[in-house]
């Protein structure tokens, strides 16, 4: 419970508690090795021991952001030890210990320690923004010892120092995300040399997008504008994050007119500036708003427009850019029908000429990207073309499936590939900009591709307000930096780590689990796109499921909230407790607005509690909201979850958040008995036909359940019986005030072998009587303990894809899984992901699920699919199936791949695609999966028979036996 006072309380006896058990938090570095100790160790470098603390050296000759950034790390020691370091920019008077900081060429003493043979520039020099930090005994007459931290250039010294903040436990998101610095008297580097960078990627970084209205009205309200005081927040925290590019703010404002400071300090810190995808040439689309005139179209206002370019890169010249080339239609919209690739080449061409004119002549020298969005990429597949420095800026679909990669002869270009991905979006089918609904897993899969096809020149990611996207944002970063650190057997390590590093050790492992459970729930059905049916409210209990998933995360993460110390608790709220609460809640107001409905229809007497729940869940929305802007760190987010969220009817944000329609009965006063059955949303009395339960049978042992419910608005006693003792009911009578389950199951041990009718008899204290029919199957060839694979039950069969029964390697390829990805549990896909498409069976690798089927004839397979896209052209994202020795059928996924498909999968969050089968007997078959083209991400197989209803996430998994191991599931 978050109460809505003045601050986030904690009882006494939680406080008294707390400090006598302690819960110290050992802020953690990611992904690399530890080499500062909290207590000494011989021959350990003493940065802070007792009431000594060593001097920070930095040459007043070096970079202005490394000078700035010394004093950061200055800042830091203290917020760690409340000791501060000494910074000094002579040499003089250093004491026994010093931290040395400084730039090769920069730094008169970095340059004599690696002249004396001190440290070893080998390591490090002449690569991009590389960093070597080592303790050196006697490094200067009258120095015993010194930690240095030298940077190959500007930027690398700079991530040394952070660096060092980090391993001190200073964590990046100390002010962003309010994460708390845990104190320690003594602060000690190990001994020995500690190098990183070059990075993998070159330029890595954020684009601030889709800002109003909640971080726009934060801006407002905190600073004014997006201003240099804004920016030097942002600035410092893409610094943290080892980051160095920034596409800014510019649904309202223009980077460098808002604030001339903006662009000079920006260059200070080291962060390289560029502007978004449709606005050339260093000019913000706010500035042609501004200063424009005539049309926004070359091939009538060139002249202006040259003119226009002009001015922005003459004005940025000096500092550190990427400019985007090219042109879309004004405020990002597609160009005119009549454009054509000659006149985007001439636009370019002219570009070019303006930037050798005001910048540098060899134009290799001059960074520029030019970013092949939505239907720039159609100009370039139908033949434009940019020189070979220009780095293509391949993008997403804006849903996080990567539209096209470089193909063997566009990585041999010198100007390289990026990656515009995308955590937030406004646009078709559906604006998804409240929280963080990005998997990292998902992230990782792609991005992978992304790196392994060799776009490793720039990846910028649209962070809509940056503040809901603290933990894919620092994924991303980190696998920009090195992604051979994180393979995918990885990935759940570093969402460990990265709890570790906010909250400590105690309670890292839930926070993990909750950070992983909360966005893999919100990626299967981004909460703005939520409808009162999104899930089944009758068949496969999969509402009930997705129910009571969201209310176990919540309640686990007020559970850990209540334990967590007082000052932890912002940090929390923030990363973990509002984005999982508040997902919950809005899944729990859809369902329960769904079933108000079908209970309404159903002539229920608590269809108007449910009405009731739903509007009580729609004012918890806003009561949360309200504590996170309002109450969360005295007020310091306010604005910052202004977003409207709920009650969208088209594309973009509704106005303002908007209950779904929830309806109210009359409810007569005498009692009447109402019976609804888990498969249907009729209900007896008054529906046609009898009530029948989905079957039962020996092998899957199903229990299904009867609802019992009240029409009326008095109580009713009720008895249930059945004519055998082997059918098992989890109640035979009691009292009913709104409704109650009656589960239903069979004792398999007495059950008669065959084909069994039988009902469970409901009647109520009023003499209403339903009959409920049961069919129940106890099968002579085939038994539960000796099934080899799956099942047949209620006809289909539903495999998660990671279940194989058998596995085959191909000679240069292989199936391996990625854990965690995907609507319900794993995906399985092919690796390396640069693999050759191959033509099965001949070597291919090869999935098979083995199952025993009850019924025989046409049959359907789905398999479920990430819904990536054929990035690679000329190829589509095939798989080839088969049943048994039947002929493999090759399938493309995109066979169909329409505007509609697209939009229905990335709404669903996978693509289904179908093949149809002809089997001639029942009993055990084997379905076969082979590789055709690298790429495919398969999550879930479902076989149907004819029995397969509609759902959302598909059928639950069948009961499968794991034949090598014995294992039932």
């Amino acid at each position: 419970m978050i109460h809505k006072s003045s601050r986030p309380r904690v009882s006494l006896l939680l406080l008294v508690a707390y400090l006598l058990a302690g819960s110290p938090v050992n802020a953690q570095t990611i992904g690399e090795d530890r080499y500062v100790d909290f207590a000494h160790h011989a021959g350990e470098f003493s940065l802070v021991a007792g009431n000594a603390v060593a001097t920070l050296y930095v040459d007043s000759a070096d970079f202005p952001g490394v000078i700035r950034a010394a004093g950061d790390l200055q800042a830091d020691i203290q917020r760690v030890t409340n000791r501060t370091a000494a910074i000094a920019h002579d040499e003089k008077g250093l004491g026994s210990n010093a931290i040395i900081v400084g730039t090769i060429g920069k730094s008169k003493i970095i340059d004599q320690l690696i002249r004396d043979r001190k440290i070893d520039a080998n390591l490090f020099a002449g690569k991009w923004e590389a960093f070597l930090i080592q303790v050196v005994p006697n490094p200067l007459p009258g120095v015993a010892s010194a930690v240095v931290i030298a940077g190959s250039d500007k930027r690398g010294t700079i991530f040394g120092i952070y660096d060092l903040s980090d391993q001190i436990g200073v964590s990046p998101w100390y002010w962003w995300a309010d994460v708390p610095v845990q104190h320690h008297d003594e602060l000690f580097v190990k001994p020995g040399t500690f190098v990183q960078g070059p990075p993998a990627v070159k330029y890595r970084g954020m684009f601030l997008n889709d800002e109003a209205p909640s971080l726009t009205g934060w801006v407002q309200e905190k600073y004014g504008n997006y201003n240099h005081q804004f920016y030097a927040k942002v600035f410092e925290l893409l610094l943290r994050l080892k980051a160095n590019y920034l596409w800014p703010a510019m649904w309202n404002n223009a980077f460098n007119e808002d604030d001339p400071l903006n662009a000079q300090l920006a260059d200070e810190y080291g962060i390289v500036m560029g502007t978004s995808h449709h606005e050339p040439m260093l000019r913000a689309q706010q500035e042609w708003k501004r200063h424009g005139k005539g049309t926004w179209d070359y091939s009538t206002n060139a002249d202006f427009l040259k003119g226009f370019w002009d001015e922005g890169v003459q004005r940025n010249k000096k500092f550190e850019s990427i400019i985007t080339l090219g042109m879309r239609g004004d405020g990002d919209m597609p160009m005119s029908e009549s454009a054509n690739i000659a006149l985007l080449e001439k636009i370019v061409a002219d570009q070019r000429k303006i930037i050798a004119q005001r910048v540098n002549s060899d134009l290799s020298k001059v960074p520029q990207d030019w970013a092949l969005y939505k239907e720039v990429q159609e100009y370039y597949e139908k033949g434009m073309r940019v020189p070979d420095d220009v780095t293509l800026l391949w993008c997403d679909d804006n849903w996080g499936n990567i539209r096209r990669l470089p193909t063997a002869e566009e990585r041999k270009r010198s100007g390289g590939a990026g990656i515009y991905y995308h955590f937030d979006y406004v646009g078709d089918p559906r604006s998804y900009k409240w929280l963080n609904t990005i998997p990292i897993v998902k992230v990782w899969e792609q991005m992978n591709l992304a790196y392994r096809y060799g776009a490793d020149r720039i990846w910028i990611v649209n962070v809509g307000d940056l503040k809901p996207m603290e933990l894919p944002i620092d994924f991303f970063l980190n696998m920009a930096w090195k992604p051979e650190r994180w393979p995918k057997e990885r990935i759940s390590e570093f969402t460990r780590l990265w709890a570790e590093r906010q909250f400590g050790l105690e309670f890292a492992p839930e926070i993990a689990d909750l950070l992983s459970k909360y966005t893999k729930y919100n990626g299967r059905r981004k909460p703005e796109l939520l409808e009162p049916d999104t899930y089944n409210l009758v068949d496969y209990r999969e509402a009930d499921t997705v129910f009571a998933d969201f209310q176990a995360a919540a309640a686990k993460a007020e559970e850990i909230y209540g334990k967590l110390p007082e000052n932890q608790r912002d940090a929390f709220l923030e990363l973990v407790l509002y984005p999982t609460k508040a997902s919950a809640i809005v899944t729990e107001l859809y369902i329960i607005a769904g079933r108000n409905q079908l209970y309404a229809s159903q002539g229920r007497a608590s269809a108007n509690d449910l009405a009731a729940q739903a509007r009580a869940l729609f004012q918890a929305d806003a009561d949360l909201s309200a504590v996170y802007n309002h109450t969360l760190a005295y007020g310091k987010w306010d604005h910052m979850m202004d977003q409207t969220h709920i009650g969208y009817t088209y594309w973009n944000q509704p106005p303002v958040n908007a209950m779904p329609p929830v309806r109210e009965i009359a409810i007569p006063a005498p009692a009447k008995l109402g019976v609804a059955i888990e498969g249907s949303p009729q209900a007896w009395p008054g529906a046609a036909g009898e009530p029948t339960l989905p079957a039962f049978d020996a092998v899957n042992q199903q229990r299904h359940y009867i609802e019992l419910f009240n029409r009326g608005r008095d109580s009713f006693s009720f008895s249930a019986t059945t004519r055998v003792p082997w059918i098992k009911l989890s109640k035979s009578h009691g009292t009913i005030e709104k409704e109650d389950r009656v589960w239903v199951s069979v004792d398999w041990s007495k059950a008669p072998v065959g084909v069994t009718h039988d009902s469970v008899k409901i009647k109520s204290g009023t003499s209403e009587e339903i009959v409920v029919n049961l069919e129940i199957q106890r099968p002579q060839d085939i038994k539960r303990e000796s099934l080899e694979g799956f099942i047949e039950s209620e006809g289909y069969v539903s495999m998660e894809a990671a279940h194989f029964t058998r596995k085959v390697d191909g000679p240069s390829a292989r199936w391996e899984t990625i854990d965690d990805l995907g609507r319900t549990m794993s995906s399985m896909s092919v690796f390396p992901v640069t693999s050759d498409s191959v033509s099965p069976p001949r070597n291919s690798p090869c999935l098979e699920y083995k199952m025993f089927l009850f019924d025989k004839g046409n049959v359907e397979v789905q398999a479920i699919l990430a819904p990536s896209l054929n990035f690679v052209p000329g190829r589509g994202l095939r798989y080839a199936i088969a049943f048994d020795e039947q002929e493999p059928q090759i399938i493309d996924a995109l066979a169909q791949h329409s505007t509609q498909d697209w939009e229905t999968s990335v709404k669903d969050s996978v693509r289904y695609s179908k093949s149809s089968h002809s089997l001639a007997n029942s009993g055990y078959h084997t379905l076969k999966i082979w590789m055709v083209d690298p790429g495919v991400v398969l999550q879930k197989v479902v076989v149907d028979l004819g029995g397969l209803k509609p759902s959302y996430l598909g059928p639950p998994e069948s009961y499968h036996r794991d034949v090598a191991q014995g294992i039932q599931h």
